[in-house]
């Protein structure tokens, strides 16, 4: 079994359900190359933990995207999952990120914006998340709250191994069910430690916090990182820019170098590689009857 995965829970007597997300080799693989100081790592930890649990509610094809920009250290930051959680995700931030702490601090005056882009749309739906809150898990709780009508709690923990979130949505016949249930299940996952949701497995998080609950555990969905490089993509984008442009970043640089941010891959090209983007194709040899 994978080790990045989302399992989905149902406390059957309550009419709550929750979900625990946990990223390790997935994690892994979006810090390859990546010297992010400890807040940035982590705030990208944790939203990537949380774009999982929302990518994962997608019931078809389509691609979730959260971006997060502000005028402070962190000037981008960029989660993107398809509704089969495939998850890739980049941060830009300064230096002087590694002194601060909160999102609010990270970011400054940002905007988070979540973008939904599925076939047959005319246009992605989106949708601006106020920032409400010193942490991702904060403003997600307030989003969540504020656009489905039902209260939610979610817990994050990031490391430079793994990423975790703990998420528990109050559903519409929880009170009648047991008026006390929602603020007694809160009460108990915020005892959650940073620990304790990096390093268990989903079965002991929820022995752990709920083991006088009936819970019905779902089967485990596989979080994945599968974005391979696509050459021919980025010639057609330099062919575009055209043969004098090419040159004159060859004549400066010596090579062209494209960095694709979000999934991670280097593009190289020397002057041989440019004069094969615009070298005439053979020519088809002719048939002598």
């Amino acid at each position: 079994m994978s080790t990045s995965t989302i399992q989905r829970f149902l406390l059957e007597d309550l009419d709550i359900r929750g979900a625990i997300v946990r990223l390790d080799e997935v994690w892994k693989a979006l810090l390859v190359n990546r010297d992010y100081a400890p807040p940035v790592r982590d705030m990208l930890g944790a939203m990537s933990a949380v774009a999982s649990i929302i990518g994962g509610n997608l019931k078809q094809s389509g691609r979730l995207t959260i971006q997060l920009q502000g005028h402070g250290p962190v000037s981008l930051l960029v989660v993107d999952v398809t509704e089969g959680l495939n998850l890739r995700g980049y941060a830009k931030a300064s230096d002087e990120a590694a002194g601060k702490t909160g999102i609010a601090d990270l970011v400054g005056d940002g905007h988070l914006l979540l973008t939904l882009d599925m076939p047959g749309l005319s246009h992605p739906y989106q949708s601006y998340v106020p920032i409400e809150g010193s942490s991702v898990a904060e403003v997600f709780e307030h989003y969540l709250t504020q656009s489905e009508q039902q209260p939610a709690a979610l817990h994050t923990a990031a490391s430079s191994r793994s990423a975790a979130c703990l998420f528990l949505q109050k559903l519409p016949d929880a009170d009648r069910k047991d008026p006390d249930g929602w603020d007694r299940i809160t009460r108990l996952a915020a005892t959650i430690r940073d620990d304790e949701l990096l390093g268990l497995s989903a079965e002991d998080i929820l022995i752990r916090l709920f083991h006088q609950e009936t819970v019905r555990l779902l089967d485990a969905r596989e979080v994945t990182h599968e974005w391979p490089q696509n050459w021919e993509k980025v010639r057609e984008m330099l062919r575009s820019l055209g043969r004098a442009e090419l040159d004159a970043m060859l004549a400066e640089h010596g090579e062209i170098l494209i960095h694709d941010d979000l999934s991670n891959h280097e593009y190289r090209f020397d002057a041989d590689d440019v004069a094969a983007l615009f070298a005439e194709p053979p020519a088809e040899p002719r048939t002598l009857h």
